[in-house]
C-alpha cells in the first residue's frame, strides 16, 4: 500500500518497453497532478516521409491501455494489411508499421508540418488516446542514435530493427544533442521545489536514459535537486530482460551485472532498485553511498506494476 505520509510529485524517465510498463504502474498508483513522464526521442527517425517516435508511441499505447500486451510494443488488434502491400510493390518492410499504428504516424506528421512543436503534438496524440497523464518528449530538438560498430556508423534503427542488434558496437553518439534544449515542461517539471522523486524505468541506460540525462544541464539539474533520484536495474541475474542492453554491456567491455549499471549512473544516484536475485550485490552497491531496494522486478502482470510502483515510491520516502 502506497504511504499517505507525504504527498508525490514524480518525474519518471522512460524509455523502451520495460520503461513503459513501470509508467504504467505508477500511473496506476499516482493521479494525474502528481506524475509527468519524460520519454527517450533520440530513437525517432524519419521513414517514409513520415516522423517515427518508437518510445513516445510505446509510452502513449501502454497508458492510453492500447498497447499489444504481449509485444509490449505496438497496438492491440493491430492487422498488417498495408505493409504486406508494401512489400509486394517492393517496398521495405523491415519496420513493422501495422494499419492502426499508421494513423499516429500520420497525424503527427500533419502536426509536425504545420509547425507545431513535437511536444505539442504528443499532448494532441495522449488526449486522443485518453492518456490523463503528462507525457513529455525529452526535447523538441532534434537528437538522433547512432551506433558505432566495428565496420561503420549505423542509424539507430538501423542497428536496432533492420540489423537485429547483431553488430557488434564500439561507441554510441547522439548527433545534436549539444544544441539541443529540455523540452519546456521537462525543464520546469525539474526545477519544481516540490519535487518528490525522480525515477528512471528498468530502461537501457546506453540508449534510452543517456539520451535524456545528456540534454545540457539535466544531469547537473538532476544533481542538484533536493528529490532523490531512483533507477531500477535493466539487468537481472546477469541478463537484461529485454532488448540489447547486455549485449552492448559485454561489448563495451563492462561486466554483465545490476552494480555495473550502479557505478555506469554514478553519483547521479541516490537509490537504486534491484531484483532480489541480484540480492548478493546489495551490499556492494550500498557500500558505494546508495540505498538499495532488493525487490522483485520482473513485471510480468499489471498486478507487478503496481507493487513495483507502490515500492518504489515508498522507498522514496526513505532516501532523505
Amino acid at each position: 500500500m502506497l504511504s499517505k505520509s507525504s504527498k508525490h510529485n514524480v518525474l519518471n524517465f522512460s524509455g523502451g518497453v520495460g520503461g513503459a510498463k513501470l509508467a504504467l504502474g505508477l500511473s496506476r498508483v499516482l493521479p494525474s497532478n502528481q506524475l509527468s513522464v519524460v520519454a527517450n526521442t533520440a530513437d525517432d527517425f524519419d521513414h517514409f516521409g513520415l516522423h517515427i517516435s518508437p518510445d513516445l508511441d510505446t509510452l502513449m499505447y501502454t497508458l492510453g491501455e492500447v498497447n499489444n500486451r504481449e509485444l509490449g510494443w505496438g497496438l492491440d488488434s493491430e492487422t498488417w494489411n498495408m505493409l504486406e502491400n508494401l512489400g509486394q510493390l517492393g517496398g521495405e518492410t523491415w519496420f513493422q508499421l501495422g494499419d492502426r499504428d499508421m494513423a499516429t504516424h500520420l497525424l503527427r506528421s500533419q502536426y509536425l508540418r504545420e509547425g507545431l512543436l513535437l511536444s505539442e503534438a504528443t499532448s494532441k496524440l495522449c488526449k486522443r488516446l485518453g492518456v490523463t497523464h503528462e507525457i513529455l518528449p525529452m526535447t523538441d530538438h532534434r537528437v538522433r542514435t547512432k551506433v558505432q560498430t566495428k565496420k561503420e556508423m549505423l542509424e539507430f534503427q538501423e542497428y536496432f530493427v533492420r540489423q537485429r542488434c547483431v553488430p557488434v558496437i564500439t561507441d554510441i553518439h547522439f548527433d545534436g544533442i549539444e544544441d539541443a534544449l529540455p523540452q519546456g515542461c521537462f525543464e520546469k517539471r525539474l526545477k519544481d521545489p516540490d519535487l518528490s522523486a525522480l525515477i528512471i524505468g528498468p530502461s537501457n541506460p546506453f540508449v534510452s536514459v543517456d539520451p535524456i540525462i545528456k540534454i545540457p544541464g539535466i544531469r547537473s539539474l538532476m544533481i542538484d535537486s533536493d528529490a532523490p533520484v531512483i533507477a531500477v536495474s535493466p539487468i537481472i541475474g546477469g541478463d537484461a530482460v529485454k532488448g540489447p542492453a547486455a549485449k552492448m554491456m559485454r561489448e563495451l567491455n563492462m561486466s554483465v551485472s545490476c552494480s555495473a549499471i550502479a557505478e555506469y549512473y554514478g553519483d547521479l544516484l541516490n537509490g537504486f532498485v534491484i531484483d532480489e536475485r541480484d540480492a548478493q550485490s546489495a551490499e556492494k552497491i550500498r557500500n558505494s553511498g546508495l540505498k538499495v531496494l532488493v525487490t522483485p522486478t520482473l513485471m510480468r502482470t499489471i498486478d507487478d506494476r503496481i507493487r513495483l510502483a507502490t515500492e518504489i515510491l515508498n522507498f522514496s520516502l526513505t532516501i532523505y
